[in-house]
C-alpha cells in the first residue's frame, strides 16, 4: 500500500478479512498509512529516527 501504484491483490484482502472484521482492517489501513505518511514527512525535513523499534 505505500509504494505508489501498488493494489491489494483479491486473495490478499480474502486473506486479511479471515483475521479482521472491516471496522479492523479501516483501522489497520489508518495507521500503516498514517504512519507511511510520517515516514515522508520525518525523510524530507531530515527528522532522525529515534530509535524507538531497538
Amino acid at each position: 500500500m505505500t509504494i505508489t501504484g501498488r493494489e491489494v491483490s483479491d486473495a490478499l484482502f480474502a486473506r486479511i478479512r479471515d483475521h479482521f472484521d472491516d471496522d479492523a482492517i479501516v483501522e489497520l489501513t489508518e495507521i500503516v498509512a498514517w504512519e507511511n505518511a510520517s515516514s515522508k514527512f520525518n525523510r524530507a525535513l531530515r527528522i532522525p529516527s529515534q530509535k524507538l523499534w531497538r
